[in-house]
């Protein structure tokens, strides 16, 4: 079957090319190797989803990470939509400092963060980040009241001299033509069971397909096929009958994500191209950490949502002195008991889990260091699929932890002012902000892609997803990706509309 357009992941780069595609009135189908999200009460069930991990691929991702020898099996999430289903709706632009070592300028994609958040329904409030970028344009709603855990941050934190501001979170707290977020504490990890999170599956990928755009779930992309400088077709596999398909097209855009992104590209066997050693290289994933405080009371007796506050003062301490942001501390919930219970070490397993009630938790995201050696590359292994797998090899630089250090000790600081008697720090050993291994760049000695994200000796094809940063940033990287799509897409719908 022939497409104007094949595009492989569902996540925010996926999905919003896909709707500045059919906009311009192409042809487009995207393929998905996840199948849709069941939206029942088994969604919001700490135990399926957490611990049972039931959209679990079927497929590893060999991981080896924190200075382990061997390599352990990790199986990501596969949904329609992508991380966006699990993520908790945090939508930040990174800031202007943040595209120096970018082959474009914030300049290039500041109306597409605003094209973004008007897609995705952000509540937002400008002029209170202190580095916040310029904007254009308002955030589309007003962010809604402080819950009382936040509340109780924010005095916190203001008693110390810090100056909090409100997250800006990709979350229906306004619209009725919607449904509209009930305030519960299962965003983060979890599907939202009656579509109130603003994922790239219930807005913009819902929206492409109005305007005419296919989605092929359960389709597992293998390999590229390219001759010529161009590529001819992708080759795939029904997950369901295992029956091999492949389409066709005059343009592909790949958005399988940071990890699979580089796998497709490698096992498609591109390495006579300029730029190609660099495929699967510099993967970053942001030198993250929760601190949990235990407090002498319950922290949210009501289970209210509380996801609102973010730090951002500390930005630009390391920039001068490491050539990247410090990063920024961010509310976040405390996971059920029960999961609690299950992920603690042996031994401290009941304690951990009888403390859940009273813990209240800030996250610090750090900006992590571009190195060639944290990789994704294939691991001479295949799956049930007979494709061959990725595998990831990843460690945290001196300056990585220098950064994370700064927001964890500030972190400290306001849980204590708020009342912890103590505090524990918890690494954080997912991909959930992975980026990078597929980098643009000015030029093939430096990068896998151009400034417009195509291939570097390949014309048709895109890569459209989180690899592509040259660096992470010290926020989120759900936005940017949003905005870069809608960006190189809006270009290509223009050149190929017909």
């Amino acid at each position: 079957m022939h497409y104007d357009a094949v595009i492989i992941g569902s996540g925010f780069g996926g999905s919003c090319a896909a709707y500045a595609l059919a906009r311009a009135g192409l042809k487009t189908v995207v393929l998905e190797r996840g199948r849709m999200t069941h939206r029942d009460e088994d969604d919001w069930d700490a135990g399926k989803i957490l611990i049972e991990s039931r959209y679990r691929s079927q497929s590893p991702v060999r991981v080896r990470q924190y200075g382990a020898r061997q390599y352990t099996d990790f199986f990501p999430n596969e949904v329609v939509g992508g991380n966006s289903v699990f993520y908790g709706g945090a939508s930040l632009r990174l800031r202007e400092r943040d595209f120096e070592s970018w082959p474009i300028s914030y300049d290039a994609l500041e109306k597409y963060y605003c094209e973004a958040e008007q897609l995705l329904g952000v509540h937002g409030e400008s002029g209170v980040d202190e580095y916040e970028p310029y904007r254009s344009q308002e955030y589309p709603s007003a962010p809604i009241e402080l819950a009382p855990p936040a509340r109780r941050i924010q005095a916190a934190a203001r008693e110390i001299g810090l100056r909090p501001f409100r997250i800006p979170l990709a979350i229906n707290f306004t619209d009725e033509s919607r449904p509209i977020c009930i305030r519960c504490i299962t965003c983060d990890g979890f599907p939202c069971r009656i579509e109130a999170k603003n994922d790239a599956a219930t807005t913009v990928l819902r929206r492409a397909q109005e305007l005419g755009a296919e989605v092929m779930a359960g389709t597992i992309a293998d390999r590229l096929e390219e001759s010529e400088g161009r590529v001819r077709a992708v080759h795939c596999v029904d997950r369901a009958s295992r029956r091999k398909l492949e389409l066709r097209s005059g343009l592909f855009v790949l958005s399988a994500g940071a990890l699979h992104s580089p796998g497709i590209l490698l096992r498609s066997k591109l390495g006579r191209f300029p730029g190609s050693r660099f495929i699967g290289r510099f993967l970053m994933r942001h030198c993250n950490s929760v601190v949990a405080g235990i407090f002498p009371f319950r922290t949210n007796p009501e289970k209210v949502f509380h996801k609102q506050l973010c730090f951002g003062e500390f930005y630009e301490d390391h920039r001068d002195r490491h050539g990247r942001a410090t990063g920024v501390i961010q509310d976040i919930y405390t996971p059920p008991a029960s999961a609690i219970r299950h992920f603690a070490p042996a031994g401290v397993k009941r304690l951990a889990a009888a403390a859940a009630p009273f813990m209240q938790n800030l996250l610090c995201i750090a900006e992590d260091e571009p190195r060639f050696e944290n990789a994704v590359q294939l691991s001479g292994e295949t799956d049930t699929f007979g494709m061959e797998t990725v595998q990831v090899d990843h460690q945290y630089s001196d300056a990585d932890y220098e950064s994370r250090d700064v927001l964890v000790s500030q972190a400290r600081r306001v849980l204590k002012a708020a009342g912890a008697l103590m505090t524990r720090v918890h690494k954080i050993d997912s991909f959930s902000h992975a980026v990078g291994t597929v980098r643009c760049g000015d030029s093939p000695e430096e990068s896998v892609l151009d400034a417009d994200c195509r291939f570097h000796g390949v014309g048709n094809l895109y890569v459209l997803d989180g690899s592509s940063f040259p660096a992470s940033g010290g926020v989120n990287p759900s936005l940017t990706i949003a905005a870069n799509a809608l960006r190189v897409a809006e270009r290509l719908g223009a050149e190929l509309s017909p």
